[in-house]
């Protein structure tokens, strides 16, 4: 009996064997880097270059540099930093939601997105340790017994819960990436041909034999970290969104945040998944791994988050408008009609109208449309963190002190460096460790491959009976 049914589209396409699964896998690793690949890394290491020494003259000058004023005192640094815990968010949903569901079209993508949910996490983490300005006071934030007299952290600020939130899901993640990767290490180990490689993937991989213990231990930690990780996912952005949700500021002191942001985040995670992951499949030749399948079932996720998203919105809007409180009424009239209009609108044709397009199923299946959207995507995410910080600040209750904010070089060159970070990160990760799968690849190949599809599909057209097993030849 075969667990699928034959018609489901094959997740692996060509007539492949476990071995031939090894060697397209082991390909990028093995070959020397392009030049393209070169030209590339330097470019974004010089880009993380930047952005680093900008953020030492932040620490140098003080936060002066940046364009905050009195209104204002989060701009670009507190909507930076939510926009990458967001992008983080997909790594560990897509693994451990999907591992747990029992989902096989995760195993092409879950190993790029959970190294993609680890870089992202540092890019997020720079942001707020810098904006307390005296960041040699970062232990402030810590919970440790001090001579200090009464100076313990307030723990009913959600900021330091953000410290929390975000170091254990930092530590599981990376955990879990890290379990799901000692097989394939182990499998690049072996392959290696200098004895320095061999060595260095000899002490990743753990020592590592594939023996049925060894399996058996790393499918239970796999499962146990899974668990751990799925409320992690909600938790995190709940937390994040207690930021603003716990104030008393029009615009930011409502209930809908925790489950509006987890839902914003899944959806700019899955829509950074696929700008990275197409441009991986396209270069590394993985068109038969990461199949149109796998691009239409992201797309999908992508319509459901997206239309939960701008649920969110019409919701916000109707709460301040019901409300009868005329300074939550103003704050979203300003947003939609005041100065940062252009954030606003941007938001909501990038977020609420532009996903609504993958209902056609043409347009979910193409590559070149899914690449451009996803873009377009994470740009809307990103307008949606500045509309919910600066246009709900800038204008208070006294219109003496009210003021526009827009950020200085320091601050633009601060993004750029981690963007060039993030990327310099999964560039050479994907050019040292396996961007699929292997193991897990090869463990769905007999079930949902190409070749076995075909022979499964003449089964039960013939009727005749086969052996129980398929052989892969």
């Amino acid at each position: 009996m075969h667990a699928e049914s034959a018609v489901r589209a094959p997740l692996i396409y060509g007539n492949k064997t476990y071995h031939q699964i090894t060697e397209d896998i082991c390909r990028p690793i093995e070959s020397k880097p392009t030049r393209l690949y070169l030209i590339t890394i330097t470019f974004t290491a010089l880009l993380m270059t930047w952005g680093l020494f900008m953020i030492g003259w932040t620490v140098w000058f003080g936060i002066g540099t940046w364009g905050l004023n009195r209104t204002v005192d989060w701009g670009w640094d507190i909507t930076n930093f939510v926009w990458w815990i967001g992008i983080g968010h997909a790594g560990t949903l897509i693994s451990a939601i999907l591992l747990l569901f029992r989902q096989k079209w995760r195993m092409a993508i879950n190993r790029a997105a959970e190294a993609m949910t680890i870089f992202a996490v540092i890019c997020a983490g720079l942001f707020p340790i810098f904006h307390m300005g005296r960041v040699w006071l970062i232990f402030f934030n810590l919970p440790y017994p001090n001579s200090r007299g009464p100076l313990w952290p307030n723990f009913n600020s959600p900021l330091l819960w953000d410290v929390f939130a975000i170091s254990t899901y930092f530590t599981v993640s990376l955990l879990f990436w890290y379990t799901g990767l000692i097989p394939d290490i182990a499998t690049v180990r072996d392959r290696a041909k200098k004895k320095f490689t061999k060595w260095i993937y000899g002490i990743l991989s753990f020592g590592w034999t594939g023996s049925a213990k060894h399996w058996q231990r790393h499918e239970a930690l796999s499962l146990v970290l899974a668990g751990i990780s799925t409320p992690l996912v909600l938790s995190v952005h709940t937390i994040v969104s207690f930021d603003f949700a716990t104030s008393v500021i029009p615009g930011w002191h409502t209930t809908i945040f925790p489950p509006y942001f987890v839902a914003g985040a899944i959806f700019s995670g899955f829509a950074m998944v696929l700008t990275l992951m197409l441009v991986a499949r396209k270069v590394m030749n993985l068109q038969q791994y990461i199949t149109l399948e796998h691009i239409e079932s992201m797309n999908k996720i992508i319509v459901l988050t997206g239309s939960i998203v701008g649920s969110a919105y019409i919701t916000e809007l109707f709460v301040a408008w019901y409300s009868g409180n005329i300074y939550e009424q103003y704050a979203f009239a300003n947003r939609a009609l005041g100065p940062y209009w252009w954030a606003y609108w941007g938001m909501m044709t990038c977020n609420v109208i532009s996903p609504q397009l993958f209902w056609v199923r043409p347009l979910r299946r193409s590559v070149w449309f899914t690449f451009f959207m996803s873009i377009i995507i994470n740009c809307g995410m990103w307008f949606e963190r500045f509309v919910i910080i600066v246009t709900s600040i800038h204008r208070d209750f006294i219109p003496s002190s009210w003021s526009y904010y827009s950020p200085t070089y320091v601050e633009i060159s601060i993004f750029a460096g981690t963007v060039g970070l993030f990327l310099t990160a999964f560039m050479l990760f994907a050019k040292t460790m396996p961007v699929i799968a292997m193991a897990e690849t090869k463990h769905i190949l007999r079930i949902s491959g190409d070749a076995q599809k075909k022979a499964a599909a003449a089964h039960s057209h013939s009727h005749e009976d086969l052996p129980g097993s398929i052989q892969v030849h």
